[in-house]
């Protein structure tokens, strides 16, 4: 039977935009379009848990692949003391810990379909530690508030509309947005520390399982005594074809840029328009033929590995459906526009552009309708401090209620403890620090 959720930082926001924007319909004369919205919303929360089906089972099958070869053992014992002292109440080689790792650098590099996945899949294996189900650890609230702080060193998305505006330097966001997000992340792991010590220590797992028994949920799976021994050629294969695709795949990649180059495109456009999209298969072959390597069998694994993420996506649909409807509410209902007009007079102290106050405050809201005002504003005028600060804000903020609500949900916790006050703050921090650093960079 699942617990009350008295108390819960998520019930309170949904009561509150949900309540506010019914309010401001009233006032405003807008019934009809918060009626529409909520049913236009909760469509479009059924539609995008149905599109992370897809993305789900891609990415957790290749992921159980790589888990069974021992992929996440190395690159969890490489990075073991930073995130031990990150996160102290997680044994040092538990899935956690590679899922984690896994999700921050698909963040890193700008890799929004494959990083969701692996922070589910780090969520669940957290929640295998958690004492008290339905509860947030302090680990969770770390995670969740680094991923909310957007940890992205490339910006590719916001670059590309930059370029596509005909901007003088698409690119010209780049440093000043890796700097924003550092603010923001430090903010996050700073607030998420100090906020954990407030609530008190963590309670210890029960029956907590010990490092032997947690390695072997990482080391790589091997063929049975009595497996035929393979032929020469076919072990020969197995032992080199690592190698084979990293040639193979950089072959590729320089006649391809030979291509480009010769067809009269310039180095940068490659980096900002086509490294993503070489990423994403590099990825994917990679983990797949480190896995054949390790005498996996990639294609059960896949299979395994995607029935589970099958799962997880159609879980979410209900918080997602109720976060989505809440926020559509309190944007259709002319809310978010009263909040605006009584925040704005404090901006210019700041030196934030009037119209970039819309997208700070939707930012942590929707991310389809931030970058939607980023696109109008920069669509304007590409060269204003407007555009350059609205662009950074978006290079170096996330979705912060979407993130919760679907990591959450996946596994079903409803005591988010101090969670949403951590993401919130460094949401903040990211808002303040595009400002910051947007007006020492811009040009004009």
């Amino acid at each position: 039977m699942d617990k009350p959720v008295k108390g819960s930082a998520i019930n309170g926001i949904f009561i509150f935009l949900v309540l506010s924007g019914i309010l401001s319909a009233l006032a405003m004369g807008t019934m009809e379009s918060v009626t529409k919205a909520s049913f236009d919303a909760a469509r479009t929360a059924v539609e995008l848990a149905i599109g992370l089906v897809g993305a789900m089972a891609l990415w957790l099958g290749l992921m159980k692949v790589v888990s069974r070869a021992g992929l996440l053992l190395v690159i969890a014992r490489r990075l073991k003391p930073l995130m031990k002292w990150l996160f102290p109440e997680v044994p040092g080689e538990h899935p956690a810990m590679s899922a984690m790792i896994m999700n921050m650098a698909a963040n890193i590099m700008g890799l929004g379909n494959a990083a969701t996945p692996f922070g589910i899949k780090a969520m669940e294996e957290l929640d295998r530690l958690n004492p008290d189900k339905g509860t947030a650890t302090h680990a969770m609230c770390l995670f969740l508030a680094i991923n909310t702080s957007s940890v992205t060193l490339l910006p590719l998305g916001v670059i590309a509309v930059r370029a596509g505006a005909n901007a003088l330097d698409p690119a010209g966001i780049l440093l000043p947005s890796i700097l924003a997000t550092a603010c923001s992340t430090l903010v996050a792991i700073t607030a998420a520390k100090l906020l954990a010590r407030r609530s008190g220590p963590h309670l210890a797992p029960p029956e907590a399982p010990g490092s032997e028994q947690v390695d072997a949920t990482l080391e790589p799976e091997v063929l049975p005594e009595d497996t035929p021994a393979q032929p020469p050629a076919v072990e020969g294969l197995r032992r080199y074809c690592l190698p084979a695709y990293f040639m193979v795949f950089l072959a590729a990649l320089g006649i391809y840029l030979y291509r480009h180059l010769a067809a009269g495109a310039g180095l940068g456009d490659f980096f900002l328009k086509d490294l993503t999209t070489w990423l994403i298969p590099f990825l994917m072959g990679l983990f797949i033929v480190y896995g054949y390597s390790r005498k996996v069998p990639v294609y059960e694994s896949v299979c395994d590995g995607a029935r589970e993420g099958f799962e997880v996506a159609l879980r979410i649909i209900p918080f997602l459906v109720a976060i989505l409807v809440a926020i559509a509410v309190f944007r259709s209902s002319g809310a978010l526009e009263l909040c605006i007009r009584a925040v704005e007079p404090l901006t210019a102290l700041i030196g934030m552009p009037a119209d970039t106050l819309p997208m700070a405050l939707v930012r942590p809201l929707s991310g389809s309708g931030a970058f939607g005002v980023m696109s109008d504003i920069v669509s304007a005028d590409p060269n204003s401090k407007s555009a350059f600060i609205a662009s950074i804000m978006q290079g170096s903020t996330e979705t912060t209620f979407y993130v919760l609500a679907v990591y959450f949900s996946a596994v079903r916790i409803t005591r988010v403890r101090y969670a949403v006050t951590a993401a919130l703050l460094a949401d903040l921090a990211g808002i303040l620090a595009a400002v910051l650093w947007g007006n020492l960079f811009y040009g004009g």
